[in-house]
C-alpha cells in the first residue's frame, strides 16, 4: 500500500535522519515498524514567520518495497540510417529537439556554432582575464547553449506546454541529482551543468545522431517557400528538409539574415535593466529573520520581488543566490551582466536581475526606423554605453545602490564577485529615463518588502539586457514559419521560452510537429 500525505518539519526536527518516518507513522495512525520506505515527492521551505517550517509531500509505502527504476524510461534508437532532422544550435531547446527526433526514429543533425564544453571554458577564461570575447563562444553560445554556465535553474510555470517531469527525469538519466526531483525550486549547479550537457551529446551521438561544433550558419538557400539547403561559414552548404531553429535569444545574425530575406519577423516586448549584489548574509538576514551565519540545514537565501512602477513591471530575475556575476557579452564592444551559481550556491554574494518591461509597440519610438529589428537596437545600444562607461573592456560600470536611487556618483564601489572587475559611473543619468526612474523607485518599493534589502552594501551593475529575445519568428500552429514551411522556430530565440525547461519542452515539441511533416 503506498499513500501520499503532507508533512510540516520545524527546523529543529530536520535535524532528524527518521523525522520523516515518526511523523508518517503519526499522521497515518500506524506503527512505523509497517512503514517499509518513504519516497519524497516535494519540498520547500516556508519562512515568512520567525518559525521556519518545511513542508513536504511523501509517499509512504507500507509492507511494500520503494520502486527501485523511474516510471519513465527513454527509449533511444539507432539512427544512423534514418530520415534527418536539421536543428541549429545546441542549447537547451536543440539538444531536447535531438533526443526527441532519436526516440521518434529520426537522424538528429546538430548544427552549433560554439564549442563543445571542454574547448568553451578557455574561451570564457579570455573574457574574465583578458577582456576579449570570442562570437562565437562565450557564455551565450557553445554546447549547452546559455544555460550551461549559468544556475542551472529548472523552476518554470510553463506547465501546460508539455511534460515538465518528463525534462526533470531525462536531467536525472543523463546525470543531474535526483534532488532536482524533488525541491520546489530546483537547480542543477554550474559546477554540475558541464557534465550533464556532454553526456546528452554522448547520447545523441552513440544512437547514431551528429553533432556539428564550431559551424555556424551564414545562409538559407530558399526556394517555392522551402529551404533547399544551409550555408555554412566555411562555405558548404548541407540539402535540408526539415529545420528545427534553436539558435537562443542572443543570435542576432539570424534576426538579420531572416530580416535581409524578408522573412516575416515581429517585434516582441522584453525587458531590460541591472545586476544588483549583496552580501549574501544580508539576503539570509532578512530572509530567514536570523543574525550572523544562516542555519546549515537551510540553503542560501533568495528573493521574489515585483512592483508596478508607471504602469510597467519591475521585477527580479534570474535570482542567483551564493552566485557570481559572469560577463555574457556575445561581441566585443558591448558589455552584458548575467548571474550564475555552483550547486552548493556557496558563494559570499547574492545576485539577480532587477529589470524593467518594455513594452515594442509604445516604448521605443526612436527605433522606428529599425522596423521588427527595433528592440534589437535599443538592446545594443545600451550594452555600448555600458562598454564605454565602464572602461571600453568588460569592466563594467556600476554604483552602490543607495548611490543610484539618490542620483550621486559613488566614491567608491562595495567588493563583487564580477571578475572582470567594475567602474564607478553614473548609471541613474547614463540609463534611459524609461529604465532608470522605474528601477530607482522599485528599488526604494524592494526596501520596504525586504527590510535591509536598500543598503549602500549593495552594488548595482549594469547592464543586464539578456532577459528575453526581442524579436519573435512567428509560426503556426503546426510549429511552422508561415512562410517557409519547413522551418521551426523554437525555443528562447523564437520567443517561445524563458528559461531552461520551457526551452527544453518546446524543442521536443518542435521536434514532434518536424516529424509529423517529414
Amino acid at each position: 500500500m503506498v499513500k501520499e500525505i503532507q508533512l510540516r518539519i520545524s527546523l529543529k526536527e530536520e535535524e532528524r535522519n527518521d523525522i520523516l518516518t515518526i511523523k508518517s507513522a503519526h499522521a497515518l495512525d500506524i506503527d512505523k515498524e509497517v512503514i517499509t520506505g518513504i519516497k519524497i515527492l516535494r519540498k520547500s521551505i516556508d519562512a515568512r514567520k520567525p518559525k521556519i517550517i518545511f513542508n513536504y509531500k511523501v509517499a509512504v509505502y507500507i509492507r511494500e518495497a520503494l520502486p527501485k527504476t523511474s516510471e519513465y524510461q527513454f527509449d533511444y534508437k539507432d539512427v544512423s540510417k534514418a530520415k534527418p532532422i536539421h536543428i541549429i544550435g545546441f542549447g537547451p531547446a536543440g539538444m531536447y529537439a535531438a533526443l526527441r527526433c532519436i526516440e521518434l526514429g529520426y537522424k538528429p543533425i546538430v548544427l552549433e556554432r560554439g564549442k563543445n564544453v571542454k574547448d568553451r571554458r578557455r574561451d570564457l577564461k579570455a573574457i574574465n582575464q583578458d577582456h576579449f570575447v570570442n562570437n562565437d563562444s562565450n557564455y551565450c553560445f557553445g554546447e549547452g547553449g546559455a544555460g550551461t554556465y549559468s544556475d542551472g535553474k529548472l523552476y518554470t510555470r510553463s506547465l501546460k506546454r508539455g511534460d515538465v517531469r518528463r525534462i526533470f527525469e531525462n536531467l536525472v538519466f543523463h546525470g543531474a541529482t535526483n534532488q532536482i526531483l524533488i525541491d520546489a525550486h530546483p537547480h542543477i549547479g554550474t559546477n554540475k551543468l558541464p557534465k550533464v550537457v556532454q553526456n546528452i551529446r554522448e547520447t545523441i551521438l552513440n544512437y547514431g545522431g551528429e553533432v556539428h561544433f564550431e559551424t555556424r550558419v551564414v545562409d538559407f538557400i530558399i526556394k517555392k517557400n522551402n529551404i533547399q539547403a544551409i550555408q555554412l561559414q566555411n562555405g558548404s552548404e548541407m540539402t535540408v528538409n526539415k529545420v528545427i531553429l534553436a539558435t537562443g535569444h542572443s543570435a542576432r545574425d539570424i534576426f538579420y539574415l531572416l530580416h535581409k530575406k524578408d522573412i516575416a519577423l515581429e517585434a516582441k516586448s522584453f525587458a531590460m535593466g541591472v545586476r544588483v549584489e549583496h552580501p549574501q548574509h544580508i539576503i539570509d538576514s532578512i530572509q530567514y529573520h536570523c543574525s550572523g551565519e544562516r542555519n546549515a540545514l537551510l540553503p542560501a537565501a533568495s528573493y521574489s520581488l515585483v512592483n508596478q512602477v508607471n504602469n510597467r513591471g519591475v521585477y527580479s530575475f534570474c535570482m542567483c543566490p551564493g552566485g557570481f556575476i559572469v560577463p555574457a557579452a556575445t561581441a566585443n564592444g558591448e558589455v552584458v551582466v548575467n548571474g550564475m551559481s555552483p550547486s552548493k550556491r556557496n558563494n559570499l554574494y547574492a545576485n539577480s536581475g532587477i529589470v524593467v518591461e518594455i513594452n515594442a509597440d509604445v516604448d521605443l519610438h526612436k527605433y522606428e526606423k529599425f522596423g521588427v529589428l527595433k528592440g534589437l537596437e535599443y538592446q545594443k545600444n545600451l550594452e555600448k554605453l555600458a562598454f564605454t562607461s565602464g572602461g571600453r573592456s568588460q569592466v563594467a560600470p556600476a554604483q552602490r545602490l543607495t548611490d543610484f536611487v539618490e542620483g550621486k556618483l559613488s566614491n567608491d564601489l562595495n567588493p563583487t564577485s564580477y571578475q572582470p572587475g567594475l567602474k564607478s559611473a553614473p548609471l541613474h543619468s547614463l540609463l534611459p529615463k524609461l529604465i532608470g526612474s522605474r528601477l530607482r523607485k522599485g528599488f526604494l518599493a524592494f526596501g520596504q518588502k525586504m527590510k535591509g534589502y536598500y543598503t549602500a552594501e549593495a552594488n548595482i551593475v549594469g547592464v543586464e539586457s539578456r532577459t528575453s529575445s526581442p524579436v519573435c519568428i512567428p509560426r503556426n500552429e503546426q510549429l511552422q514559419h508561415p512562410e517557409v514551411s519547413n522551418l521551426f522556430p523554437c525555443g528562447e530565440g523564437g520567443g517561445y521560452a524563458g528559461g531552461i525547461i520551457s526551452a527544453a519542452m518546446d524543442g521536443e515539441r518542435c521536434a514532434e510537429a518536424a516529424i509529423m511533416n517529414l
